[in-house]
């Protein structure tokens, strides 16, 4: 079977009919379905975070060479770094890709580094929105790790979409906490260094803050309006980058 092929077949996959199928599904027949539908054009993406383990640990056991992206934003803490290293070892992942911002971005938007402190949503934009969408460009799917215990918009998620023209999976929508927390207990996952300081949520060190474990994400950008970094978000409501010249 051709690659031309296989993209008009993905093309034609009816996102709605599948949610249908597996929304009450356990996480474990989701990934399978997603790796059985999109093979090699599928990919994981995960910020080795404070639940990632879960997720990229059920990975493994269906397919340890699946494509996992990672977002080096350049502002993580050190210890999301060294555990995004050690976890993906004791995995056996062995196609983790560390996606980067780019230099031209960073020198003509952000040259001091603290874009942060004026425009969250720019720097969000520059640093994980941007490389992302390149990133997925060779991929005609891709898997998630939200929860609807989240809170927010979500609240409505549901297990498979459709998003700027690519399928997403949800495996872990319908689970709460407790399941969560069960799972990494019986199969030993270590937890992200920074669970034990009060971080139930862990992004970029200027914009993470320790929170109640009863709102995982408020620690996220607290005092702001601001939830999503924007990689969820459909690109035509994604704040545009305006780069200026032939840059």
């Amino acid at each position: 079977m051709s690659a031309l092929l296989d993209e008009r077949t993905h093309a034609a996959i009816d996102a709605r009919a599948l949610d249908a199928r597996l929304r009450s599904a356990e996480p474990q027949r989701i990934l399978s379905t997603a790796v059985e539908l999109f093979g090699d054009r599928l990919a994981l993406v995960s910020s080795f975070g404070a639940e990632s383990a879960v997720l990229l640990h059920m990975a493994a056991q269906i397919d340890p060479s699946i494509p996992v992206l990672f977002l080096d934003t350049g502002m993580l803490f050190g210890q999301t770094l060294d555990y995004r290293q050690k976890l993906a070892g004791r995995l056996g992942l062995t196609d983790v890709r560390d996606l980067r911002p780019r230099y031209n971005d960073l020198a003509v938007h952000d040259p001091g580094q603290d874009l942060w402190k004026s425009d969250t949503d720019a720097c969000c934009n520059i640093r994980k929105v941007l490389p992302l969408d390149h990133a997925l460009e060779g991929f005609d799917a891709w898997i998630t790790g939200r929860k609807r215990f989240h809170g927010g918009a979500r609240m409505r998620l549901k297990v498979v979409e459709e998003a700027d023209g690519k399928i997403k999976f949800n495996p872990l929508a319908n689970w709460a906490k407790a399941e969560l927390d069960a799972y990494a207990a019986e199969h030993e996952l270590p937890p992200h260094p920074l669970v034990e300081f009060g971080y139930p949520s862990v992004g970029c060190w200027p914009c993470t803050q320790p929170a109640d474990a009863e709102d995982v994400r408020s620690g996220r950008w607290a005092g702001s309006e601001k939830t999503e970094c924007g990689i969820h978000v459909a690109r035509a409501e994604a704040p545009a980058l305006d780069v200026g010249g032939d840059i």
